[in-house]
């Protein structure tokens, strides 16, 4: 979730411009793709060429707002997109995503129940996405600086013997979220007054910040430039292959569940070659590589029912369901929450 545009990416961009990117939709040879950046393995990518002879013209992103942006812009026919739960429900809200035909995608089975349940809050017929990854927002924390007692509360990360060494989200909502769940509110509230609490909040503690950071965060932590940092849980277990002293704390006001899934857009001029590749990716053997590569949790049963043991208690990647139960999913918010939001993230990022 929420990564940055690679080399391969650029240069499968260039191509597709090149060539008219979804110019033409009676080319049944190709498939126009957009998804968070490092967020499916090359190699997996390649071989899907090679089994169907299919081209894919693979674009990336790094914030779901960039998403929203680059496809509303309207200059390219994407026919498959995967993104995060709240804007997908602000995408079905506004008449843009097509109906799934799951029953074309054999491979759906292996997709955990449980995942597409909670789903719901942002599809609730099930009609219009296939999960992709999911995870959890939280605190990752060196265990040399840090007592991990201190990390079961969003309250560590306004102690000032922290100062200089705590870096939080560069995104609105994951950023808000850490002071309206430490102030028992909901990360979907509209409420001003609520809001402005929140950024009361933020600004008393943006003195302590290092860095506001989204993909930087773990080579950052790996590093030892900082003590404490909000990140994603997959970007959390990067960190950690890194470095021995990190660990990750979801605590216990709760947070955020994220949910990434794949939808077909309006635009999609290619459904038969789109459900092909989403076959292809719910396939075990794809799956597995594309876990490989992300590290993040997968929903894909077939995948987990195989990894060793120490993957699967691995609870930065594989949260209990007691920490999934206190967590929240984005909702989409209308344009007057939107507005408001965006005008208290300027303010913050203004002072």
């Amino acid at each position: 979730m929420k990564k940055k545009i690679s080399v391969f990416a650029a240069l499968f961009f260039v191509s597709a411009l090149a060539i008219g990117c979804g110019s033409s939709p009676d080319n049944k040879e190709t498939l126009t793709v957009l998804n968070y950046g490092k967020y499916f393995d090359p190699e997996a990518l390649k071989l899907f060429e090679e089994e169907t002879g299919i081209q894919v013209e693979y674009e990336e992103y790094e914030s779901p707002e960039e998403m929203y942006t680059k496809y509303k812009a309207g200059s390219i026919d994407y026919d498959l997109l995967c993104t995060s739960d709240y804007i997908i429900q602000k995408l079905i809200d506004e008449g843009e995503v097509l109906e799934m035909k799951h029953e074309n995608i054999d491979e759906y089975k292996n997709i955990d129940a449980n995942i597409i349940d909670a789903s719901s809050a942002f599809d609730p017929d099930h009609k219009y996405t296939i999960p992709y990854f999911y995870g959890t927002v939280g605190i990752l924390y060196n265990t040399d600086e840090v007592d991990a007692a201190e990390t079961n509360t969003w309250d560590v990360l306004w102690n000032d013997k922290y100062s200089g060494k705590i870096i939080m989200e560069n995104s609105v909502r994951d950023c808000f979220l850490v002071p309206l769940k430490q102030l028992g509110y909901s990360l979907n509230t509209t409420d001003e007054k609520e809001l402005k609490e929140a950024l009361q909040k933020l600004l008393d503690q943006k003195p302590l910040i290092y860095a506001y950071f989204v993909d930087e965060t773990g080579d950052e932590m790996a590093a030892g430039n900082a003590s404490l940092a909000v990140t994603y849980s997959g970007e959390a277990a990067y960190a950690q292959s890194l470095s021995d002293n990190l660990a990750y704390s979801v605590p216990k006001e709760g947070s955020n569940l994220w949910i990434d899934s794949w939808f077909l857009p309006k635009t999609c001029k290619n459904q038969e070659n789109a459900e092909k590749f989403l076959n292809f990716l719910c396939r075990e053997d794809i799956a597995k590589m594309n876990f490989d590569y992300v590290y993040y949790a997968t929903p894909n049963t077939a995948v987990y029912d195989n990894l060793d043991d120490e993957t699967k208690n691995d609870k930065t990647i594989f949260p209990d369901s007691s920490v999934l139960d206190n967590c929240e999913v984005y909702l989409s918010l209308d344009e007057e929450g939107t507005n408001l939001y965006n005008q208290l993230w300027k303010e913050l990022k203004s002072n």
